[in-house]
């Protein structure tokens, strides 16, 4: 039977991905599809769900910023967003009971509430693979989101914490002491080295976490977050994230088939699941709106608002909280889970098209922006440079100090990571803190002094957006890029950058360049 599954999954997860579409919505109809053949799902299959949601939030916690959760455009937005879609939902719906839709017809205000409760709350697993497919994780956008998740999820557990028996022991409290551990945790991660034991030092860790956090009565996911979080200065996080990443991306494949084992609907749940569906559109507008009244930038509140178009898991966990407790009836978890799958396949759609829709509306989006702006939202500007470098991690920083200190260039380095862009400013390096797919960034900068812009992103797909936004903006210099394999290096070469580095093809050019003046050493010794 796993056999079956594998071959199924694979196979729906790879004819989507033909079509230039994520491979996650595959996953979603090959869960449904072994489910409406008669295949029932055993309990490895919520093990591996699990198992993907606990790394998931781990890796989370790596990258998390706690304070940023405090910031008024974070918090301000969570509870303003999901208090007013939660409360527009239960207007919607004790309207179709009145007028005796099906299934609606049976709820009472409580219930309803319940459901508008349920769909308030957007993906995390969804959103975060959509952000780190596209290497957004630590853009402003990509971090807002972030934020936005997290005290949803919150939201989650508390609710589940009050409406179920199963409340916190008085051990809870001890938690508040983890943070003590923290020199404990580093020297840990210090002494894993670089090879297979730092990845199994992740899972040991975001297991730990979970089996804390359970063993007090909370949610076991949150521990696996809260470990990662007391991480996220470490030096080697990133490191660590980047040895779980496929990991967590095979494990995830369990949570996506694992909803299509829900239950399946007739069409009267169908039907119901489509008007749930229908106000995604509303839930985007209404964060967008959120964001706009709370001063951030169009483009941050555009894209993080596609980012959250869709429901969630934890719309899922409350749905059946509520079904065991005898709020709702049991046929809303099969609606819910269809309502999430459906919700999942439509912000699939908008996401790869999210750049290019804004785009196309960028003159209407902006008209929502406030001339005020906050701290993290205004401008720095590329200052005495003739070179720029977009993308300052080990690649970037590489070609940095080679064309400053050895050719004499004047550089400027350009990065997203606000904490990175502080690190090489303290080293002295000239770095500006800026998104470098904002065609707003570019239409503000004076591009006649620079000659050549070089990209050193991860995301081959990032630099082939940068090139459309320079082409835009209507630069004149070079580019140099960096692929990892022959198909990038193909297509950005085809749209138009001038030189690209092939990692693994041209590393040992790289190699014997570094060690070519040994033979002219030995040679001048003769």
């Amino acid at each position: 039977m796993d056999y079956v599954w594998i071959a199924i999954a694979f196979s729906c997860g790879f004819l989507v991905k033909q079509i230039n579409f994520p491979p996650l919505i595959g996953y979603l109809a090959a869960g449904f599809g072994l489910h409406a053949i008669g295949i029932e799902a055993d309990s490895s299959l919520n093990s591996l769900a699990d198992v993907g949601v606990s790394l998931l939030l781990f890796t989370i916690g790596l990258k998390l910023n706690i304070k940023s959760l405090f910031k008024a455009e974070i918090l301000a937005s969570a509870v303003g967003h999901m208090s007013t879609f939660m409360f527009l939902t239960f207007l919607n719906a004790m309207f179709l009971a009145y007028i005796g839709f099906s299934h609606f017809i049976e709820l009472d205000w409580t219930s309803a509430l319940l459901i508008g409760f349920a769909v308030s709350f957007s993906s995390t697993v969804f959103a975060v693979k959509v952000l780190e497919d596209r290497g957004e994780m630590r853009a402003r956008h990509g971090q807002v989101t972030i934020g936005i998740l997290i005290i949803q999820d919150i939201a989650a557990v508390v609710f589940v914490t009050f409406v179920t028996d199963k409340s916190p022991s008085a051990w809870a409290f001890a938690l508040l002491f983890l943070p003590l551990l923290t020199p404990i945790l580093y020297r840990l991660l210090d002494r894993s080295g670089h090879g297979e034991v730092l990845p199994l030092a992740g899972f040991f860790l975001a297991f730990t976490g979970s089996e804390l956090f359970e063993l007090v009565g909370l949610e076991a996911h949150l521990g696996a977050l809260a470990i990662g979080a007391l991480l996220s200065n470490h030096n080697k996080a990133i490191e660590l994230a980047k040895s779980l990443l496929h990991f967590k991306d095979l494990f995830l494949i369990g949570f996506f088939l694992s909803i299509g084992f829900t239950a399946l609907p007739t069409l009267d749940m169908l039907g119901v699941s489509l008007i749930i569906a229908i106000a995604l559109p509303f839930k985007t507008v209404l964060f967008f709106l959120w964001f706009a009244r709370l001063k951030l930038r169009a483009r941050t509140a555009f894209l993080s608002s596609l980012s959250l178009t869709n429901y969630s898991e934890f719309g899922l966990i409350v749905c059946s909280v509520s079904v065991t407790q005898g709020y709702i009836a049991k046929e809303w978890l099969v609606i819910m889970a269809v309502s999430v799958a459906i919700s999942f396949i439509f912000s699939s759609v908008i996401n790869i098209n999210a750049h290019e829709l804004y785009q196309n509306w960028n003159d209407l989006i902006k008209r929502f922006e406030l001339p005020e702006r906050l701290t993290e939202d205004q401008f720095s500007q590329p200052k005495n440079a003739s070179v720029l470098v977009i993308g300052m991690g080990r690649v970037g920083t590489g070609a940095y100090d080679t064309l400053k200190n050895e050719l004499k260039k004047n550089v400027c380095g350009i990065d997203v990571d606000k904490k990175r862009v502080e690190k090489h400013s303290r080293l002295g390096r000239n770095v500006i803190g800026a998104d470098a797919e904002d065609p707003d960034f570019w239409s503000h900068t004076d591009l006649t002094p620079i000659h050549l812009i070089m990209f050193a992103i991860p995301n081959y797909q990032d630099a082939m957006e940068v090139v459309k936004q320079l082409r835009l903006a209507n630069y004149q210099g070079k580019t140099a890029g960096v692929a990892r394999y022959k198909d990038e290096e193909a297509e950005l070469l085809a749209a138009g950058v001038d030189v690209v580095f092939n990692y693994y093809a041209k590393v040992g050019t790289g190699f014997a360049e570094q060690t070519i003046h040994l033979f002219n050493n030995e040679q001048s010794n003769k």
